[in-house]
């Protein structure tokens, strides 16, 4: 049976650069922890690095191998967490994934105190505009916005997410502003790539109304800017506009008889079986974070 021991040495090696880094971060002696390397390759029946006097690096077998050697001491520390008291904190490499805007805007600035207040957790967050598959990529939590609706995964509802109409003091000037759902027709909207309605709650309802304009991306924050310089009228989250209406670069265009689909941000996880501490406090503390960013209190 492989020997976790020995997995934590080739871990800290290449994390460290080498043998003798690893040795001290274990506690161990430098022969020690060459014994447990050697150990570990004696076992898998291949080399696993290419050590030098000055430096260490892997080779193709302990590249394939290194993403499992990591995972199976995070396995490790989840299982030792799962029985440990809940006042015990949380330790270990928490993988988080969010959009490129919400992730700047709303989590990056809660890192600082997240970190601050967990010393043994590492955070890894990866910002994508695209849905990034939680489970082949190893990622512990995923922050959502999206519809009212359940996930196929284990989701939880953490804050609303209120979204409005959005234009520069320029565009409003120059074309007016929508007083009612029907009026976009003749407006410029900033949609996503291949968007062709935007989603409305009129009298309990959900209504979709087409919409065209002269420029589409597939970054929110590409549309965001397109906004700021008065090309048109976007769909865009308040926390995403709060210091540009506050400026007076951007002007909420709320409609008569119709407002945006409610949108909600969730936390995405792998697996409903075990939810880490390091996940239960981060989540913890983006709850917290969200209540003064949205201005609403969290359900």
């Amino acid at each position: 049976m492989m020997n976790l021991g020995d997995v934590a040495v080739l871990v800290e090696a290449v994390h460290g650069g080498s043998l003798a880094g690893a040795a001290r971060r274990l506690g161990v002696a430098p022969m020690v922890a060459s014994r447990r390397l050697a150990a570990l390759e004696d076992e898998l029946g291949v080399r696993l690095v290419h050590r030098t006097t000055r430096a260490l690096s892997l080779t193709t077998a302990g590249e394939a191998f290194f993403p499992y050697a990591e995972a199976m001491l995070e396995n490790e520390a989840d299982g030792r967490a799962s029985v440990r008291p809940s006042d015990a904190g949380a330790s270990g490499l928490l993988r988080v994934t969010a959009s490129v805007p919400f992730g700047r805007k709303v989590v990056t600035p809660m890192i600082a105190g997240f970190l601050t207040a967990n010393p043994e957790v590492r955070v890894d967050l990866l910002l994508s505009d695209s849905v990034v598959d939680i489970v082949a990529q190893g990622v512990d939590l995923a922050l959502r916005i999206a519809p009212l609706r359940d996930n196929t995964l284990v989701a939880r509802r953490l804050a609303p997410n209120p979204r409005a109409l959005y234009a520069a003091p320029g565009y409003v000037a120059a074309h007016g502003a929508p007083g009612r759902m029907a009026d976009l027709t003749g407006h410029v909207c900033l949609a996503l790539t291949d968007t062709s309605h935007w989603q409305f709650q009129c009298n309990g309802e959900t209504t979709r109304q087409r919409i065209t304009g002269r420029f589409t991306a597939s970054s929110i924050d590409a549309l965001h800017r397109a906004c700021l310089d008065g090309i048109g009228i976007a769909l865009l989250s308040a926390w995403n506009t709060a210091d540009d209406v506050s400026a007076g670069r951007l002007v909420a265009l709320p409609l008569a008889d119709a407002e945006p689909e409610p949108w909600a941000i969730w936390a995405v996880y792998p697996t409903s079986r075990f939810v880490p501490p390091k996940v239960r406090l981060f989540v913890a503390a983006l709850e917290r974070h969200l209540a003064t960013v949205t201005g609403q209190a969290v359900p």
